[in-house]
């Protein structure tokens, strides 16, 4: 999508939806003819772009109509054109580069991350109710897949990064160990979607690891309970394994506030 000037003959060149945030363009955002209701405009462009995209099987280096063009095409003004865009960069799809213009990208495991980052900085204990819940589902209630697929390396290597802990020189550096340790186990169950959503969660996972702990608390206490769980798994010991991994999640809960 290159610059281009000026929109398409007949096409308004102001939408008014390029003004910043927590200003008023003195109008409410104009709708596209034929937008689904509570659409504006832009976000019915941004739609369209995205059914483009799926209708011409566009794939990842692949390059979108130029400016003009879909000006054209969608009837829109150039200011519309250039939101419904910036729409689909947060969205980590598509990428702009003057001279260059849009070219079809898959940045959305990024962009997400940067999302639920963003919101992770104070941990309830809902908060950590919610996520620890969460982790039980993949790292619990998954026993039968992880002790199918669960080899000696895999142990092995487990063991490896939790004897890490004891040489750990901070409290983060032991929670980024403990986070590596839980996602090689996630890792044994072979689902790389699984595995890309818990590393989506990391920033809040590392809140909840470190919170209300010190580095000899990581090298004693946490380095103990997944020595445990590890032995449970090597026995293929399902329920010894369910009830130390279920302690182990749940432990440390009254470090938060309600």
């Amino acid at each position: 999508m290159r610059e281009e000037d000026g929109p398409p003959p007949g096409v308004e060149g102001n939408t008014g939806l390029s003004a910043k945030p927590g200003t008023s363009t003195g109008a409410a955002a104009p709708r596209s003819v034929g937008a689904p209701s509570g659409l504006s405009a832009v976000e019915d462009l941004a739609e369209k772009l995205r059914a483009l995209i799926a209708s011409e099987g566009l794939r990842v280096g692949d390059s979108l109509p130029t400016e003009r063009e879909l000006c054209d095409r969608f009837r829109a003004s150039r200011n519309t054109v250039r939101e419904a865009m910036r729409i689909l960069k947060a969205y980590g799809i598509v990428t702009v580069r003057p001279k260059v213009g849009a070219t079809i990208v898959d940045d959305r495991m990024e962009r997400a991350l940067e999302l639920f980052s963003f919101n992770t900085l104070e941990v309830s204990r809902k908060t950590f109710s919610d996520i620890q819940g969460f982790r039980g589902l993949l790292e619990i209630a998954s026993v039968d897949l992880i002790f199918d697929r669960v080899a000696r390396a895999d142990i092995a290597e487990l063991r490896e990064i939790n004897e890490r802990l004891r040489g750990a020189a901070s409290c983060d550096e032991a929670a980024e160990i403990d986070f590596r340790l839980h996602t090689r186990l996630i890792a044994v169950m072979g689902n790389k979607a699984i595995l890309d959503v818990y590393k989506i969660m990391k920033p809040v996972i590392l809140r909840i690891m470190a919170t209300g702990k010190t580095k000899q608390i990581y090298a004693t206490e946490t380095l103990g309970e997944h020595a445990t769980i590890l032995d449970a798994l090597e026995a293929r010991d399902r329920l010894a394994y369910q009830y130390r991994m279920r302690a182990h999640l749940q432990a440390g809960g009254g470090n938060f506030d309600p």
